[in-house]
């Protein structure tokens, strides 16, 4: 809302540059070819928008304030500018907004979008498939999977929120080397346990065995050989291999879903790499006869990269057998067949930026046009305080673990706090306030940069934290309540914007006003980052306003409602957001 009244603005600027332009003599191509920059005053007092017009004053030949001043009078004496006040600063045009009127018009929005306001069509019609997750079934979730699945999701709750039709998918990692020395050291070491006898979810008592591999090999150097024999036996259909391969691939899906589901991660469509691993042979071997990709002596396939600046890529082995590359050819195109989409999304980690400028690169060079708007969410390592993790050594903080640590703490929290009666079900609102903790930590930072996840400071129910977001909506909650008990109602509509005068106040109301906006920038972005801040700056400005000024006791019951009006579009706000980056909203705590 705040950006059409910024555009018109603008818009009516740009016009009366060219009019004056014009009447003056000067080459109007060049004053149209000076952009006009929208900014944002230093001082409230100096207005809500500001026009720099250095660039126009060369055209002019005039100084940047006489310019301002020349049309700041023209500009008044139009019959067609939208409610606010024209200011001259110095070399800025400034407008200052009609708050009552944005206030006003703003309340209204809310009120009638609800939990779709801030939402916009800036990406309709267009189809875009986010991929994320994809975890190995030889072990359970970590904290590595945990930041991705959080950044996967929230950037397709975002792309929806702008319009687009978005399919969630994952690629389970489902055989390979790697898969058989977990199960080559349960065929060895576990005495035909089972989750049911060790008490181990599938996922947790797979990835033990995974460990215990690491060791293993350490004291046998044929383990290595052993596993990549029994990979053999798998690839040639082996029963019994297949046999222990289904069993044990059934207990870590039925293990990771349970995880899932806990931290409210959802898909679309499942792929699994046992069905997808042949898929991009037969299209290497087109490549190679359309010339695109060339053979070497050995009889290998491979690929010159040197038109983007890189070696060369070997995409089919001397034996005819797949890469990891050479299989998500495949899935790539067997996914458009499937969905055709305008846009793929993979959330995978930096260390594959390379794989995916090949993967690219080498679907552009087959053909496809759907290929120039591939993307990858490149996103940084998540490490603890104490170092980085490393599955193999049993060193990874795992999903189940640091989520049930967090609730254990949030639960602490609550009985230190004697709450569990005002929050009523303590152990799920616990469960809430932790996942709120872990996605808001994990999402705050921008998906590029590496970091550290401190479980005790993601907890804190102060400073830029999940359940620091999550208490401000709880206590306009518990305002709103405490109106209704009275036997009052919240008209969000018929209110008196004008009574909205504080600093406060006209800082809430452009901040809620710019909420849209803030939308449509994640989404371009793809960084759920811009959210989180902007929570964090609506929660913090709303914190101080409700601290130094009183709401349900202003002076007068005209400027309760307007105030009230206000803390409920804070509110509904909160609650779109939260949506966006994967915090429950609670309404106690």
């Amino acid at each position: 809302m705040l950006e059409k009244i910024r555009s018109r603005w603008k818009l009516l600027v740009e016009r009366e540059l060219v009019a004056y332009a014009k009447e003056q003599g000067i080459s109007t191509k060049e004053v149209e070819s000076a952009s006009l920059v929208v900014q944002s005053p230093p001082k409230s007092e100096l207005g809500d928008i500001a026009f720099p017009f250095f660039s126009y004053a060369k055209s002019f030949r005039i100084a940047p304030p006489v310019l301002v001043q020349h049309i700041r009078i023209r500009m008044e004496k139009r019959d067609d500018l939208p409610n606010g006040m024209l200011l001259a600063a110095g070399p800025y045009l400034n407008v200052k907004i009609d708050m009552a009127a944005l206030a006003e018009a703003t309340a209204a929005a809310v009120e009638n979008h609800k939990e779709r306001y801030g939402h916009n069509d800036s990406l309709a019609h267009k189809r875009i498939m986010v991929e994320f997750s994809c975890p190995n079934t030889n072990k359970p979730l970590h904290l590595g999977h945990l930041r991705n699945d959080a950044i996967g999701q929230s950037v397709a709750a975002i792309l929806k929120a702008n319009g687009a039709d978005v399919r969630k998918v994952n690629l389970i990692n489902n055989r390979g080397v790697h898969i058989c020395k977990s199960m080559l050291a349960y065929q060895k070491f576990s005495q035909g346990e089972t989750p049911q006898s060790s008490g181990l979810k599938g996922d947790h008592l797979v990835g033990t065995y995974y460990v215990r591999f690491a060791q293993w090999e350490k004291e046998d150097p044929s383990a290595l050989d052993q596993a990549q024999a029994m990979l053999k036996a798998w690839e040639q259909g082996d029963e019994h291999i297949i046999e222990l391969w289904n069993k044990m691939n059934t207990w870590t899906i039925e293990g990771i879903e349970e995880t899932y589901k806990k931290t409210g991660i959802t898909f679309d469509q499942y792929y699994y790499e046992s069905d997808t691993y042949k898929l991009g042979k037969d299209k290497v071997l087109a490549g190679l006869d359309k010339g695109v990709f060339y053979r070497q002596e050995d009889g290998s396939i491979w690929i010159d990269l040197a038109e983007i600046a890189l070696d060369k890529k070997v995409l089919l082995r001397k034996d005819g057998t797949s890469l990891y590359l050479t299989q998500d050819i495949g899935t790539a195109i067997a996914r458009h067949e499937d969905w055709p989409f305008d846009s793929l999304i993979y959330v995978v980690a930096n260390e594959q930026s390379y794989h995916f400028k090949v993967l690219f690169y080498v679907l552009q060079k087959l053909g496809y046009e759907w290929a120039s708007d591939l993307h990858h969410l490149s996103y940084g390592m998540v490490n603890l305080p104490e170092g980085k993790m490393k599955s193999r050594e049993g060193t990874v903080v795992d999903a189940d673990d640091l989520i049930d640590e967090l609730s254990e703490m949030a639960l602490a929290e609550i009985k230190a706090k004697e709450r569990e009666e005002e929050v009523g079900d303590a152990q799920k609102t616990s469960s809430a306030i932790a996942l709120g903790a872990l996605h808001y930590y994990l999402l705050q930072v921008n998906p590029l940069k590496d970091m550290i996840f401190n479980p005790a400071d993601s907890l804190s129910f102060t400073g830029n934290t999940g359940p620091y977001l999550q208490y401000m909506g709880a206590r306009i909650c518990s305002m709103l309540r405490k109106y209704r008990e009275a036997g009052a109602i919240v008209d969000h509509i018929n209110f008196d914007g004008s009574l909205l005068v504080l600093e406060e106040e006209r800082a809430l109301v452009k901040l809620i006003a710019r909420f849209g906006e803030t939308v449509e920038k994640a989404a371009a972005e793809l960084d759920p980052s811009v959210i989180a801040s902007y929570l964090y700056e609506l929660s913090r400005l709303f914190s101080k306003y409700y601290h130094d000024h009183p709401v349900l006791k202003a002076p007068e019951p005209s400027l309760i409602k307007a105030r009230l009006t206000l803390s409920a579009m804070v509110l509904q706000v909160l609650r779109n957001a939260f949506s966006l980056i994967g915090i429950p909203f609670l309404e106690t705590m």
